[in-house]
């Protein structure tokens, strides 16, 4: 992973807070997989970029151990901060060189977080790693939302979905145009012969414009804009929040909207 966007504290506890955790049907989606293409025992799952733990924990109540491994002690000190179930562990390590033994994991997952391995490296890692008919299961959410409120729904989606593609294609780092593809090279690039992608997961949450704003801030997209043009990004959200609120009618940012995430899972198994 050769791009770190939250290796201080302060950003590891902004993502920590704001970024919001993937549904429970992506998890679903992912657990029924695993038993149709392996079945029990779940003993260990390793996620990778795991950030501050929100996906890692997920795991813990389904596999006798889970390990979360993150390129930034900043992010991993984060989640130990934050406590865990104590069948959960943390350890700083590379998507592409990870400590564990050879054929000795059960899932490997990995959230938001794929578009920045080195996938060659990543993959051999995997086929290393996994048991036989262990499964990867990689996910993200598109770069795409929805939102409604009363009959200005069409117009406050567009202005956030133009404003996430300006930050997306103008300061979305590295190989961020693999997410905004929604994984297709991705997928093309893991070679065990069965796999397949999931769309269209949706998640609908209520948020308020200012926890909204709060989401946008804790993207790496935004905090790449804020690295390099500190006064230019802060003006963005408070343009963005200023005209949500004049499309709303609204002048309290505590004012709720519906929000429709959309994801998308990459799956696999591999050979016995």
């Amino acid at each position: 992973m050769a791009f770190r966007f939250f290796e201080t504290k302060e950003r590891a506890s902004i993502y920590q807070k704001h970024m919001i955790p993937a549904p429970k049907k992506v998890h679903d989606v992912i657990l029924s997989y695993l038993e149709e293409k392996k079945g029990r025992p779940f003993e260990l799952a390793v996620d990778v970029g795991c950030g501050s733990g929100q996906a890692t924990n997920v795991l813990a109540a389904h596999f006798q151990k889970v390990l979360g491994i993150d390129i930034s002690e900043a992010q991993i000190e984060e989640a130990k901060r934050v406590g865990s179930p104590s069948n959960v562990s943390y350890l700083v390590a590379a998507a592409e060189k990870m400590p564990f033994e050879d054929n000795s994991v059960d899932l490997i997952t990995s959230s938001t977080a794929a578009h920045w391995f080195n996938m060659k490296a990543f993959m051999t890692e995997v086929d290393r790693l996994l048991k036989p008919n262990g499964c990867l299961a990689i996910y993200n959410f598109r770069a795409h939302v929805e939102l409604y409120y009363k009959d200005y729904s069409q117009s406050a989606s567009d202005a956030l979905n133009e404003a996430l593609e300006f930050i997306a294609t103008q300061h979305g780092p590295g190989k961020f145009d693999q997410w905004l593809s929604e994984y297709k090279e991705i997928f093309d690039e893991v070679h065990f012969a069965d796999k397949k992608r999931v769309t269209r997961i949706l998640q609908k949450l209520t948020m308020s414009v200012e926890a909204l704003m709060r989401l946008m801030e804790s993207t790496c997209m935004y905090q790449n804009f804020l690295l390099k043009e500190p006064e230019a990004a802060k003006e963005f959200v408070q343009n963005l929040q200023e005209r949500l609120l004049k499309i709303l009618g609204v002048s309290s940012t505590n004012t709720e909207l519906e929000m429709v995430t959309d994801y998308f899972c990459v799956l696999a198994r591999k050979p016995a």
